[in-house]
């Protein structure tokens, strides 16, 4: 890894180029939403380890060589996932923090120089559903 670059403990998925980071301490529920969101169509980046690394086009995110292809599944074990060697960054979910707003404000964070919008965890079994669409489309500013 060069200066620029960070290995985080985090999952990643892309859907029509837009990655995701799902970052949460562990037992938070990356891997399962990282599961749910390829049930929707999204392609596996990386599960439990993410590099993220910066050139001028923004941040990548990609897996250690050891994990590339695998996902945890929580009681069935690692599984064998096709997955995308690269993807851009376009979004973090941080698992951590609970959503409480209905219509929440926009927020960004500053990963490697590139800000991206944040997104805080909602209780709700359509959250994997919206996930995908915010990627598919965004949101409303």
């Amino acid at each position: 890894m060069s200066g620029s670059d960070l290995n985080l403990h985090a999952s990643a998925v892309v859907l029509q180029g837009r990655g995701l980071l799902i970052q949460g301490a562990s037992g938070s529920g990356k891997s399962g939403l990282a599961l749910s969101l390829m049930a929707h169509g999204a392609q596996l980046v990386s599960d439990d380890r993410t590099i993220l690394t910066r050139d001028a086009g923004g941040v990548w995110m990609s897996a250690p060589a050891p994990i590339a292809g695998m996902i945890e599944a929580r009681g069935i074990g690692l599984i064998r996932a096709d997955c995308a060697p690269h993807a851009p960054l376009h979004a973090m979910v941080d698992l951590d923090h609970e959503e409480r707003d209905r219509l929440p404000p926009n927020r960004e964070i500053s990963i490697l120089g590139y800000s991206v919008p944040l997104l805080f965890n909602v209780s709700s079994p359509y959250f994997p559903a919206s996930l995908v669409q915010f990627l598919k489309g965004g949101r409303r500013a």
